[in-house]
């Protein structure tokens, strides 16, 4: 087993604007899937929504802060495949750097650093990395690609496990 440096919580939030992809129905059935090397999770399905709210707490094992974790929305299709509605690609690298900082002890919403959109990211908006309760998180809308349209929001939280490489 390759040597860990600890958990990412990925908290997915909502769906925004997502693309009609059940043309009958002029809806969707989403759902994300988050890949990261051999690690693949993902959501639940939202059934008949554009704007779902999922809610779900997703964790990955991180080994390589250097590697991006890859995210795809899909519309579930029971008689058929399902169908892609975007993707998108995150870098987890500038949250590793705040997380390797050891911020203890800063007040709940200092925040650390912030990224801007550029062509380099798929932030839809201005992301903060921040701190609340001694944790580093940092909030996230990621515009989708090969997609007429939509946006997925997110939050990462880092976990540091005992026994772990650490960062």
């Amino acid at each position: 087993m390759e040597k860990f440096l600890g958990l990412l919580r990925i908290h997915v939030i909502r769906g925004t604007n997502l693309a009609i992809r059940d043309t009958n129905r002029a809806s969707s059935d989403p759902y994300v899937t988050f890949n990261l090397g051999k690690q693949k999770l993902k959501t639940h399905v939202e059934k008949r929504n554009l704007n779902p709210e999922w809610n779900d707490d997703l964790t990955m094992c991180i080994t390589d802060p250097k590697q991006p974790i890859k995210l795809a929305v899909y519309d579930h299709d029971t008689f058929s495949f399902d169908d892609k509605m975007g993707d998108s690609e995150l870098d987890i690298e500038p949250f590793m750097e705040a997380v390797k900082m050891k911020l203890e002890g800063l007040p709940n919403g200092t925040i650390i650093r912030k990224l801007v959109p550029s062509r380099q990211n798929c932030l839809a908006e201005e992301s903060p990395i921040y701190v609340k309760d001694n944790k580093v998180m940092q909030d996230l809308c990621l515009r989708l690609r090969n997609v007429e349209c939509g946006e997925v929001e997110i939050q990462l939280e880092w976990i540091d496990l005992p026994g772990s490489k650490g960062i």
